[in-house]
């Protein structure tokens, strides 16, 4: 077990209480005890880095502040467990920068705009631990509010895969909408084809939607209906699937629509043919 009974002592952390107390004090020397066991504690979480020198250790009233951001975390349901994953994407979260305060916000979002209990709001954080700092009304709410209008499923009951979703901006889910009406779909078409495949707003136009698009017209001699009718085709890697299969298909003189081609597991797809 990670220490994690110091949270529970009482801590005294600013020099000015032991002002006037004689070194040799017993409430000194407590003092100094909790102070030494909170530093065990953050050392042990990786919030201190476990070769920082003496002279560069925090304050004891900046020790403090961190442990109240951490009991504010375990009244959320994250354990010590969950830590280490928390500071690595997110450092300022333990900086005296940072107050509960400044996140509680999101964690109102998420238990009433997406009636997210602790446990799955804790996940949610887990998978983005950036949803913290996102802003509800200019981000979180808009975002869950755009999402639900165009009909991507499974945002009535929270699951890991929609935590980046919710931290992405409107205007940047739209310019994936703006995306496929510029290939030639409609906009009830294009909001249907995000529907179907919510990743698509997670993906880079210039690196991965257009190439994929480019290679499925130029060297797949394909045309948009394909697309329209399999729009799960930007979901495949160019390179490890879309390609080997298509040039292993056209040695073979097969041309098969294009949801056989890729969601086949490989084994079935190459015994097929052969």
């Amino acid at each position: 077990m990670l220490l994690s009974y110091s949270l529970h002592l009482p801590i005294t952390s600013s020099y000015s209480h032991t002002s006037n107390r004689s070194p040799n004090s017993s409430g000194y020397i407590k003092f100094r005890t909790r102070y030494r066991e909170n530093l065990r504690y953050l050392r042990a979480l990786t919030i201190i880095d476990p070769k920082t020198k003496p002279e560069d250790l925090p304050l004891p009233n900046d020790v403090d502040h961190i442990i109240d951001t951490l009991t504010f975390l375990k009244s959320h349901s994250f354990s010590d467990a969950d830590i280490p994953r928390l500071k690595f994407l997110t450092p300022e979260l333990f900086t005296t920068a940072v107050v509960p305060s400044d996140v509680s916000a999101v964690f109102r979002f998420l238990a009433d705009d997406l009636a997210a209990t602790k446990s799955e709001s804790r996940d949610l954080i887990l998978r983005c631990p950036k949803l913290l700092f996102s802003h509800v009304d200019l981000c979180l709410r808009p975002t869950l509010q755009f999402l639900r209008q165009v009909g991507v499923q499974g945002l009535n009951r929270p699951t890991t895969r929609n935590a980046h979703l919710l931290n992405t901006r409107v205007d940047k889910l739209h310019a994936k909408v703006e995306f496929l009406q510029e290939l030639g779909f409609s906009y009830e078409e294009a909001v249907r084809a995000c529907a179907r495949l919510p990743a698509i707003f997670g993906y880079d136009v210039e690196n991965n939607l257009w190439p994929k698009f480019v290679y499925l017209v130029k060297e797949m001699e394909r045309d948009l209906e394909d697309l329209k009718r399999f729009p799960q085709y930007f979901g495949f890697s160019l390179k490890e699937r879309i390609v080997p299969r298509h040039l292993h298909l056209k040695k073979r003189g097969v041309r098969i629509p294009l949801n056989r081609m890729l969601m086949w597991a490989d084994q079935k797809f190459y015994a097929k043919w052969k």
